[in-house]
């Protein structure tokens, strides 16, 4: 929504055909190095996406069927797939068979696709109609996600609504998409996506199906819930965190946790995305972004790059409402109204994901500490014998160590210098090494 520029208030709902904008940054997003594309919500909904009114058609202020058709076709013809935002936790309170479960009563049948609560019959119950869990004195109450009241909580025991999810997911593959994003699959239970997935992969065993997890056993959700991946917020987190306070023990144990989650599947990894603080402004020294960088694309998962992260875009996430909109800004109509200020970090992005698409090993890379101070940072990620050494250094001083290796290249580097296996940072350098 942000991206198209599409009012996420709800006060607009006026019919616009925004995917097109989409499909103009395909090039864009090929030239950067990128192959894939993850929507946010685009089916109908009340105000922001995450408030579904009906998962089968497109938000009319995104366009219709024949639009997104088009955008399937676009970016299928230059190899992008595209993953669609499943929310699958909740729903607006203008979902269909929300309203018409209100309407009739505990006796509906859609009364069992949420958690309601319906008021005692009362002495008024005549004048209502005498329908079995509604009065005149109110509505039933309902659960909702995080206190949201606009956004109700569907009954994940239901068996119709796993139908109904079923029927949702395969309906989109059908169309043309290669996978879904579960939005808030950390608080829908684990099962319902064991009963869900194996009759999505029946149809579409390709897909690729990874769920948004903050905390917990990454490797036991993905075992239980059938999942390809989770997103990896405890690698982002220990990024930003031990950057801006010269600790990078904490990203040597998120690292340690890392490794052991490759053993068992492939993390979704990321520096930013609609839900948090842009990295260029979570990190508060300007110097250190690109060290951020070196380590999303030097070690093992599945990178993702948020849109205008790659040009150094601002933007403070605020628990308030409209908190949100400085980190989903509209995208101007083509790269040539992008300000200059962020090209050089373009730039940084292109020869970084260039690195990753040389050596696409790094997709299962383990890690190895080799090195390991507050503000210095040594280590090597590897497969089979292939192995690249990343180096980080957030101190005052020049730093000089040894890599251990025969001969050493410079992939990508700031403030750094190699001779031999002898690599020499300068204050505030990084170096990603590429090693015969």
């Amino acid at each position: 929504m942000g991206f198209t520029g599409a009012d996420m208030s709800g006060q607009n709902r006026q019919p616009a055909r925004r995917i097109t904008h989409i499909a103009n940054w395909l090039d864009y997003l090929l030239e950067i190095g990128c192959s894939g594309l993850l929507l946010g919500p685009i089916f109908t909904s009340a105000s922001h996406g995450y408030d579904t009114i009906d998962y089968l058609t497109i938000d009319p202020r995104l366009g219709d069927d024949a639009d997104f058709d088009q955008l399937v076709e676009a970016a299928r013809s230059r190899g992008v797939r595209i993953l669609l935002d499943g929310v699958f936790n909740h729903v607006g309170r203008e979902f269909p068979q929300f309203e018409q479960a209100l309407r009739e009563g505990s006796q509906s049948p859609f009364a069992d696709w949420f958690h309601l609560t319906w008021p005692a019959l009362g002495a008024d119950a005549e004048a209502d109609g005498g329908v079995i869990g509604r009065n005149a004195s109110g509505q039933p109450t309902h659960e909702s996600f995080e206190g949201h009241e606009d956004l109700v909580t569907l009954n994940h025991q239901s068996p119709a609504v796993v139908d109904f999810v079923v029927e949702v997911m395969n309906h989109w593959l059908d169309r043309g998409v290669d996978g879904w994003r579960l939005d808030a699959a950390y608080a829908t239970p684990p099962s319902f996506w064991a009963q869900v997935l194996p009759r999505v992969r029946d149809k579409h065993p390709d897909a690729y199906i990874v769920g948004e997890v903050i905390h917990g056993d990454y490797s036991q959700i993905v075992a239980e819930a059938g999942l390809d991946s989770v997103t990896q917020y405890e690698l982002w987190k220990a990024i930003w965190s031990s950057i801006n306070d010269a600790n990078f023990f904490e990203l040597a144990w998120a690292l340690e946790r890392h490794d052991e989650y490759q053993e068992s599947f492939v993390p979704l990894t990321f520096l930013g995305n609609h839900d948090v603080t842009r990295i260029a402004s979570q990190i508060t020294d300007d110097r250190h972004h690109a060290h951020a960088l070196a380590i999303l694309l030097a070690v093992g998962g599945t990178p993702s790059i948020y849109y205008g992260d790659e040009q150094a875009f601002r933007g403070i996430k605020e628990e308030r409402f409209g908190g949100d909109d400085a980190i989903r800004p509209e995208f101007p109509a083509d790269a040539s109204e992008l300000a200059q200020f962020g090209w050089p970090s373009y730039r940084l992005h292109q020869q970084l994901i260039g690195l990753r698409r040389r050596y696409p090993w790094l997709h299962r890379a383990r890690i190895e500490v080799l090195e390991l101070t507050n503000q210095q940072f040594l280590f090597r990620t590897a497969t089979n014998g292939k192995q690249l050494v990343v180096a980080l250094n957030l101190g005052e001083g020049q730093w000089r160590v040894d890599t251990g290796a025969r001969h050493a290249v410079q992939s990508g580097s700031s403030g750094a210098d190699v001779s031999g296996s002898w690599l020499t940072l300068d204050p505030h350098g990084w170096a990603i090494l590429e090693l015969d």
